[in-house]
């Protein structure tokens, strides 16, 4: 059953810093290429990564790859940040600024194309939200919603526009381009919803609207079940899982 079509793809070479939109790009075992490939070591708290928690202004460095994807090496990557500096990954005036502005010793990691652990996303292999969705809780918080918010990998335009219809996704496969997934649970939002992606001045109303209205819920994680194509415009199918 066809459910909707990609309306977005935004994928993050760098965890915690703003992302990128792409017209296509390819689905690996870990989720979208490139997605969180990229990251600094928190050196402070052994084992764990310096994130838009501890330092909300990484959310306004904009990363992007540069080249075509390749599963040999990532292509270079280019870093714009919000004090009109422009770096490539590895630059140690990039290391400084972030050492910096968090306060923490850091070092930067990157892993292989063909394998980002689990670790850098966190949660699952890719986030997804919904058109509808969104819109409803633009009239739950009574202002727009910036999609940009909740980080997802994909945003989904759905054929009937029915808020949070994802919640009985659960279990299900999804057919997207030549990929398939499998939908597997809720996305549990944190703080970083309630800093805005341009700025990253913090308006906790946000939060507490999901909070209240929808159990701290928004988007739902999906695992990969076949790797393939994916392109903005891709029509989107629901399968009952076997």
């Amino acid at each position: 059953m066809v459910i909707g079509e990609i309306k977005e793809i935004i994928r993050h070479p760098v965890k915690s810093f703003r992302g990128e939109k792409v017209e296509k790009t390819t689905i690996q075992s870990y989720g979208l290429y490139g997605d969180r490939s990229h990251a600094f070591l928190d050196e402070t708290r052994p084992g764990k990564f310096l994130t838009a928690t501890q330092l909300p202004a990484m959310l306004m460095f904009h990363a992007e790859f540069t080249g075509p994807e390749s599963l040999t090496e990532f292509p270079a990557i280019k870093i714009q940040s919000p004090f009109g500096h422009t770096y490539k990954w590895g630059d140690t005036a990039l290391h400084k600024e972030l050492e910096m502005l968090s306060k923490k010793t850091i070092a930067p990691i990157q892993y292989r194309p063909e394998h980002v652990p689990l670790g850098a996303i966190e949660e699952e292999h890719l986030l997804l939200t919904t058109d509808a969705s969104l819109a409803k809780l633009e009239e739950l918080w009574g202002d727009k919603v910036d999609n940009r918010r909740f980080r997802p990998n994909i945003l989904i335009s759905l054929v009937e526009k029915i808020p949070f219809t994802e919640d009985s996704w659960f279990g299900k496969r999804m057919l997207i381009g030549e990929a398939e997934l499998e939908i597997k649970r809720h996305c549990e939002r944190c703080t970083i919803i309630a800093m805005d992606p341009d700025h990253g001045t913090l308006d906790l109303t946000l939060l507490k609207t999901v909070v209240q209205k929808r159990n701290n819920y928004f988007g739902v994680y999906a695992s990969v079940l076949k790797t393939g194509e994916i392109n903005v415009g891709d029509k989107i199918s629901l399968l009952d899982n076997m």
